[in-house]
Formats: C-alpha cells, structure tokens, sequence
C-alpha cells in the first residue's frame, strides 16, 4: 500500500521526504533509476510508488551496480545517471562505481540512505552504521550533502543536479530515515535550462588561438573529458580548421570519429607526438599509466585545455594552459581561429597519414586470436552501437583496434581499471539506449563480478548482449606472474559454470562462438533480434599486447 502519494492528493500539500524526494526527481527530468530497496530507504521507494508513472526503478543484485548502471546510462546519453543504496555497506559497495565515474568525469548522483539523524556520528552500533559516511562520499564526489529536514530533500536534490551540469564528475546527496518519513509542505523546486560551461579565460584562448595558427605542425591530442563534454563536433571543426590531425588517448576514445580524414587511433600517438611543433591537448591528464609524463617533441610548444588545474601540474610541462570545457573551450578556439582564416581551410601537414596508421596497426600484427575478434565486433555492430569495453585480452586490443564511429558509442573504465565493472555498467547504457545495440565485452573474471546481474537484464527485459572471452584465469595477472616469476603462477585459476546453462537457467539466449567468424555471424543476429542473449567465446592462452602498445615509437 502507498501511504503517502503525490503532493496535490495530500491535505495541506503535506507530504513525506520521501514523496519530495521522488518529487523532485521527476522535476528535474530524471526518468530511470537504478537502485536495491532496503529498510532505511522504505520511504524512498514508497515515494518514487507514486511517481511510477514517470521514473522507472530498476532493481538490481549488487549495489555496484547501481552507480556503475547510472555511469553507463549518463555516459551514453549525456543525461544523469541515478543511483540509490542504503548506508554503510551499500554506499561503501557503490563507491567503486563513483571511483570509476570520477575517473571518467561521468554525471552520476547517489542517493545515499543514512542512519536515524539523533544517531550520526555517535558510533552507536545502528544497521548499517560506517565511521563518517559523509566523509568517504565527500571524497569521492565533487560535491555530497546530508539532509537533516524533510524540508530541505528538493533544495538538495536540485542543488546536485546545478552541480552536474556546472562540471563533470558524481555528486552525493544522504537522506536518513527519518528525514524521508517526516512529511513536509515544501513544494518541488523548478529545473533549471541546463548552462554552457565555461570555455576559459578569454585572454588565455585568445593566446592559444594565435599558437595554433602560427603553428607549422599541430596536433590535437584527446582525452576523456573531451569524450565526457561531448565535444566531437567541436574537434572535428578545429581540426578542419587547421589542418591538425585528431588522436585520441585510451581514455579518450570515441571523442571524435576515428574514420574521420584527420582522425587517428590511439596507437599512433606515439609516432605523431614527436613530428608535431605544437600539440592541443584537450581534456587529458597526460600521464601514462606509470605516473610518467607522455612523450612530447620537446621542441613542440604545448597547450592544455582541460577543466581541473591539477592536470596542469608536474610531471606535465605545458607552455599554457586553459582552464575550461572542452566542448565550449574547443568551440571558442575553432570561432577564434576562424576570424583569422575565414571559411578556409588548412591542409594536413602529414602528407602520409594512411602510412601512420599503417605502421600502428603493424605494432598489433601477431596478437591472434585478439585482433580477429575485435575486428569481428566492428563488422558486427551498426555505427551507432555501444560497446562497452573491460578488461580482457580482446578489450586491451580493441582500446587500439576498435574503431569508434558514433560519439558516445565506446565506454570504458578509465584510470580506475575497475575489473567486473563492464557488464553491469552495460546494463544503464541499454536502458538508456532503447534504440541502440548495446554490446558488453567481458572475461570470465570480470563477468564472474556482475553475472548475477542476468536476472536483471531479464526482469527488465533490457535487450543487453554479454560476451563472454572465457580462458579459466584471471588471463592477464596469469601471463604477468609468468613473465616476472619464471613461468610460476598463484591464484589465477577460475572454475566457471557452463555459460549456456548459466543463460538458460535465466531463460537467456546462449550461443557459443568458437572462431572470429562465428562470433561476428552470432552477434549480428543477436543484435537483430533485438533481445537479452550471452555469446560465450572459449579462449586459451593469448599473445601479451603490451610490449607493442606500449612501446615508444622510433624515428
């Protein structure tokens, strides 16, 4: 039963926190949320009864998968992702997901429950009690706030979402049990138009501007917040504008389309950051995965773009830097550039870019089975599917080999490396892509954090499709221990079910590809048919990638 319901079914408009807080949500837009229901939060979930009509909840069986979900949701569709868990061990099983959406500069809010307020910081002993779970929110977020008054859930609740489209990253709001039971007369608050973000300083683009056109080599370099703030148009202008070929670090893949005539993948970073005289990084942190500096020309002159100024910071050596949007930013540099030139256009300095690409894909030669699968997903997938890419010996040749063609179709975890975090991220990537071919690219020791999560592809009826690259190991520590131990190894073994009765114990789809052209065949049809399925492809051991994605180009 529903004891409390909308506000102009109440007397006096009184209604519960909860109710306000479902409220709220709706009026800010919010149409799916993805959450586990439990005692602190039975007001919540009573709230958002009423407002059945208008958001949907999508329960699932792991917290993780609640932030990880409204990552994928946000990164594919631009709009907030909505997470909702009960305190302690929910909110600390969450955090892995907003670890990886503060990596991924993803819009995420977390509806955190609380314990009773009279019992905050007393270290009582009450269900769920953590040690300042304000503290572990606030460190992870760009902003969290605790609500003490049933009076005050809208004003937070729209609070977070000026937050999120002022700047990328999660926000948390905490709302104890008793603050969602207490009712209220406090009316929704209106959404506000969603602002521009700030380009930058005007002096400071303006400089820029001047550089890149005095430039006789440039590069714009990618990263992620560029992907996050969308700027693939923005890019795409520039570099038209100035001649200036696009590449992408890993992390910002799928910023620009890779088919594009300047366009370039990841790999041949390493080759093109040592011809050019001026590199445009943009949205980037520009460190690599050891904490080094990339490796620039140290003739190139260099700039960064990029919202934090922490990404301007030693080991980086940049010659200006802009503190600023990517997508606005880049768009008043192209408005810039072009009151110089006009409506002309530069050619590319490279005059061999089809060999730069050449001599990367090269680097890849050799790494069989890995290249044909990633090779058969292209074939597979229309332009505008989503592939959500983990960590496995596929994923790690796909990061290079996989050509993105649609913006927000590539998802990937970032920094973090977060293992298991694909299939369920997958999961809010689907829902909020009905239209969409939504495909998860797994191994069996990522797949084995979140395969739980197939009840709720199936409760939901999320046409979501998991493949499954299945070596029995954790493959990649198992190859490294290996390597650095005289072939010995420790604790890598998996036993794992058998994947077609694992899906047909979820009345799931199950097929079983056991070449290239067996996946890619499977994978169409699974993608015309429009419906969950799980593609198991059993693998054995494979070549190590890292030696050539890693490896410094040599003039």
């Amino acid at each position: 039963m529903v004891l409390s319901s909308r506000m102009e079914d109440v007397p006096h408009f009184e209604v519960t926190g909860g109710v306000s807080m479902a409220r709220q949500l709706a009026e800010e837009g919010v149409s799916h949320i993805f959450g586990i229901p439990g005692v602190q939060l039975d007001y919540a979930t009573n709230g958002l009864a009423a407002y059945r009509d208008q958001i949907t909840f999508i329960n699932v069986r792991h917290e993780h998968t609640t932030t990880y979900a409204a990552d994928g949701y946000s990164r594919t569709t631009g709009r907030v992702g909505v997470a909702l868990v009960v305190p302690g061990p929910g909110v600390l099983n969450a955090t892995a997901g907003l670890a990886t959406a503060l990596a991924c500069s993803s819009k995420i809010l977390l509806v955190a429950g609380q314990i009773p307020t009279r019992g905050i910081g007393k270290g009582l002993g009450l269900l769920h009690e953590i040690p300042d779970q304000s503290g572990v929110l606030e460190g992870l977020c760009h902003s969290s706030t605790l609500v003490t008054d049933p009076g005050q859930v809208a004003g937070a609740l729209h609070g977070a979402f000026v937050q999120l489209g002022s700047g990328p990253g999660p926000v948390a709001v905490e709302i104890p049990p008793d603050v969602l039971s207490d009712r209220t007369e406090g009316s929704a608050i209106g959404a506000e138009p969603s602002g521009s973000p700030a380009p930058g300083d005007a002096a400071d683009l303006g400089a820029a501007a001047e550089r890149l056109l005095g430039a006789s080599r440039p590069l714009i370099y990618v990263g992620g917040g560029a992907r996050a703030a969308d700027a693939w148009d923005e890019l795409h202008r520039l570099a038209e504008q100035l001649g200036a070929p696009l590449v992408a670090s890993t992390g910002g893949k799928g910023g620009f389309d890779e088919r594009h005539p300047l366009g370039l993948l990841p790999l041949t970073h390493h080759e093109m950051m040592w011809r050019a005289d001026l590199v445009l990084v943009v949205g980037s942190r520009t460190v690599s995965p050891r904490a080094g500096a990339l490796k620039i020309h140290p003739d190139a002159f260099q700039i960064s773009l990029n919202t934090d100024p922490n990404a301007f910071t030693a080991p980086r050596e940049f010659d200006l830097t802009i503190t600023g949007d990517a997508r606005t930013g880049v768009a008043a540099l192209a408005s810039l550039v072009e009151g110089q030139i006009g409506g002309d256009q530069r050619a590319c300095w490279v005059d061999d870019l089809d060999d730069v690409r050449a001599r990367a894909h090269e680097r890849l030669a050799g790494l069989e089975p890995q290249l044909s699968y990633s090779r058969a997903l292209r074939d597979a997938m229309p332009d505008d599917a989503v592939l959500v890419n983990e960590l496995t010996q596929v994923g790690y040749v796909s990061r290079y080999a996989f050509p993105v063609h649609h913006r927000r179709s590539y998802v990937d975890p970032g920094y973090q490396g977060t293992l298991g975090y694909g299939y369920p991220t997958a999961i809010g990537a689907a829902v909020g892509n009905p239209d969409r071919p939504v495909i998860s690219i797994n191994g069996d020791g990522g797949f084995g954090y979140g395969m739980s999560e197939m009840a709720t592809v199936m409760n939901h009826n999320i046409p979501l499709i998991g493949v499954v690259f299945r070596d029995d190991a954790f493959g990649n520590v198992q190859r490294m221990h290996r390597q650095q131990f005289d072939g010995d190894h420790h604790g890598t073994e998996l036993y794992n079910p058998d994947m077609l009765a694992l899906a047909s114990a979820y009345d799931m789809p199950g097929y079983r590809a056991e070449t290239p052209d067996e996946l890619r065949a499977i994978l169409a049809a699974a993608i015309d048919a429009r419906c969950p399925a799980l593609i198991d492809v059993p693998m054995g051991p494979t070549p190590d990638p890292w030696g050539p994605a890693m490896r410094p180009w040599e003039p």
